[in-house]
């Protein structure tokens, strides 16, 4: 009875009874008063038409516009009406003043130095260009005066985070896509509610989607409840919006504004290998310490301001940091989608367009745009050596089925594709010609790409470049390379399958 009863009050199968409810009444209302009104029929269809010219006209990726356009053309009755209400990030005019606020707020704390665009052109002219975008547009300043050190392994980042978090004294700042009661989360708890208790400013925000399986509704106040302040990202209630397609699925933890961690590792057990969900879970992480940490902090309280109302002086969270010798330079950066400006694909296709010797990405999901795909392939057709490693033991079969779909015409184009045969890659990686890595949380999907909060540390000539590199190297002996026979040997229902899911890949 227990069990019955905890399956049918369980808040995701109430949230997805009531969308379902709501969709099937939708459906039945268009479809009962189309029989009935000639009228109504025919406003149904310009809806439909001119949400097809909208599509047409708007400046989004193509394969978006396919994804929405095939459906409407093939139900012109519901189609309109259904890209209306689940197409996009549609915001309120307060949300969108709120967000321009922070926007303000973000560009008014993080300020160039000319002097590094400078340097960097010394270095390498590619490099400032990709500094020069990422300036202008993210908009994140370069940093030098930084450490970092790269994890490639979770358990790792695991314990330097642990190690950091007990030294705290003034501020501990976290934000992420999914936090899970266990081990992992179970021994944060316990330092936080410690820190709380010193006086620690301890602040945390979690994505309601990203956590519906993981934690009880309402858990924010149980946090709460241990004087830990905490905001949830984007609430889950049951009413159909597509609000729900954006997510934030940046991964931050910032200590006393002296050490700030990003990367593929969520707060949950299978990130560190506590328990075996999908094998041997490879996950990837950085650590910053130094004058780069700002940008974290301003990324992490601009957010924080916009989920909880408040107005914080953010500057008084800067602090003096101590001198660094590193050499190279450090920029942190994130994404969001209503500025209209996708800066974690624009960095990716740049570092794949400027490559001279080669590419090395991880990514567990490969999901990509022609604009992707044209990068790609032209930077191997060239002589760089494009290399990509996904999962072997996937989390979402139809996702990977997805992106094998992708594998045939990049390998037709020389791209070498491998799986890590251990489990499951989670790590978003990307490192070029020694010289520039990106080490985040965006995916090579379209919802990482156009949907969601994310966010990336781009290294240039840092140390950490080649230890991402000397990591890529080690994994691709733990992977094993795909080829064009063994895509000879996938049936033919298993391809039709794939090239079906994705024409709606964009959606999903």
């Amino acid at each position: 009875m227990k069990f019955i009863r905890k399956i049918f009050f369980n808040r995701i199968i109430i949230l997805a009874t009531a969308f379902l409810s709501q969709l099937m009444f939708l459906i039945s209302m268009l479809w009962l008063l189309s029989d009935y009104s000639q009228l109504f029929y025919g406003i149904n269809l310009l809806i439909s038409t001119l949400a097809i010219l909208k599509i047409v006209y708007d400046d989004t990726n193509p394969a978006y516009k396919l994804a929405w356009a095939l459906p409407i053309a093939l139900m012109p009755i519901f189609g309109g009406v259904f890209y209306i209400t689940f197409s996009g990030n549609q915001l309120s005019r307060k949300e969108k003043e709120k967000m321009g606020v922070i926007e303000n707020k973000t560009k008014s704390l993080l300020e160039v130095d000319p002097s590094h665009l400078e340097a960097a052109r010394d270095i390498d002219p590619y490099g400032s260009q990709q500094m020069n975008y990422l300036e202008t547009y993210g908009p994140y300043p370069s940093y030098v005066n930084t450490d970092t050190t790269y994890y490639p392994i979770g358990e790792k980042n695991y314990e330097d985070m642990i190690i950091e978090l007990k030294k705290a004294k003034k501020f501990i700042f976290m934000e992420y896509f999914i936090v899970e009661r266990g081990y992992m989360w179970d021994s944060i708890l316990e330092i936080l509610k410690e820190k709380v208790k010193e006086g620690v400013d301890v602040r945390v925000v979690y994505d309601d989607l990203g956590c519906s399986l993981k934690l009880p509704h309402k858990y924010y106040k149980k946090i709460r409840s241990y004087g830990i302040k905490c905001e949830v990202f984007n609430p889950l209630v049951p009413i159909i919006s597509s609000k729900y397609n954006t997510r934030d699925h940046r991964k931050i933890l910032v200590i006393d504004g002296l050490v700030a961690f990003t990367g593929g590792l969520n707060i949950a057990d299978e990130y560190i290998n506590k328990i075996e969900r999908l094998g041997h879970w490879k996950d990837m992480g950085i650590k910053l310490r130094g004058d780069a940490v700002w940008s974290f902090t301003v990324m992490f309280l601009t957010l924080w301001d916009y989920l909880s109302g408040d107005d914080t002086d953010i500057t008084q969270f800067k602090v003096k940091q101590d001198t660094i010798t590193e050499k190279g330079f450090v920029l942190p950066y994130s994404d969001n989608p209503l500025d209209n400006e996708s800066v974690g694909e624009n960095v990716y296709i740049n570092m794949i367009n400027k490559a001279k010797d080669y590419v090395y990405i991880t990514t567990p999901y490969l999901i990509i745009s022609s604009e992707m795909i044209t990068a790609l392939c032209n930077a191997s057709k060239s002589g760089v050596d494009v290399r990509i490693i996904t999962p072997h033991i996937p989390d979402k079969w139809y996702v990977h089925m997805v992106s094998q779909s992708y594998y045939e015409v990049l390998l037709k184009n020389g791209v070498k594709i491998f799986e890590y045969e251990p489990g499951f890659m989670h790590g978003k990686n990307f490192v070029v010609d020694d010289m520039y890595a990106v080490v985040g949380t965006i995916n090579m999907d379209f919802r990482s790409l156009y949907l969601h909060f994310e966010c990336g540390v781009w290294m240039m000539n840092t140390k950490t470049v080649l230890d991402v590199k000397e990591d890529y190297i080690d994994t691709l002996d733990k992977s094993v390379e795909i080829t064009m026979e063994d895509l000879q040997n996938v049936g033919w229902f298993k391809i039709l399958c794939a090239l079906v899911l994705r024409l709606f890949a964009p959606l999903m």
